[in-house]
């Protein structure tokens, strides 16, 4: 049997999981975790952390994130006019393969 080596372990910043959480609560847990290539148990950890307002931001504060209504506006806001760019990008798209 081979020799099992042991994997370094990552240390994080305070700001990074916060972050990461806030990157979670948008595009979800497991996706968040595969972009940001860290391990899900680790993204699901900072989770419960934050939810319990044990996980400490940049400024060493403990806080949960809750959007409040004009930050979700602004997020629809900016979704909506990125869906009308991509559609229009799509458009073009279309457009060339009948030229073509």
């Amino acid at each position: 049997m081979g020799k099992r080596t042991q994997a370094a372990k990552r240390q994080y910043t305070d700001e990074f999981k916060d972050e990461t959480v806030r990157l979670a609560e948008s595009i979800g847990g497991n996706q968040a975790a595969k972009r940001l290539g860290i391990p899900e148990s680790s993204m699901w950890n900072w989770i419960r952390l934050n939810r319990q307002g044990k996980l400490k931001n940049a400024g060493g504060v403990a806080k949960s994130f809750k959007p409040g209504q004009s930050e979700l506006e602004a997020e629809n806001e900016r979704l909506r006019r990125e869906l009308v760019n991509t559609k229009a990008d799509l458009e073009i798209v279309k457009m060339r393969r009948r030229i073509s």
